[in-house]
């Protein structure tokens, strides 16, 4: 069994509205419907050149920190 994480979200009334309604189109609880969406989006960034250079970015600035908090 995979482990999972409960998070909250918090949508304006009307996204609400609307998410509910395609999770029903598609005969998919909303909790299955975030985690498609997340999962694309996701896989979206990954792909994304500008992403992956804000990506390695962030990484080497955390690196340096860490670096620094470890001396």
């Amino acid at each position: 069994m995979t482990a999972t994480k409960a998070m909250s979200l918090r949508l304006d009334q009307a996204l609400a509205a609307e998410l509910s309604a395609v999770a029903r189109a598609d005969e998919m609880t909303i909790s299955d419907a975030v985690r498609e969406a997340v999962t694309k989006h996701i896989a979206e960034r990954r792909v994304d050149p500008d992403f992956q250079k804000s990506l390695k970015r962030r990484l080497e600035e955390d690196r340096r920190v860490l670096e620094q908090l470890a001396a």
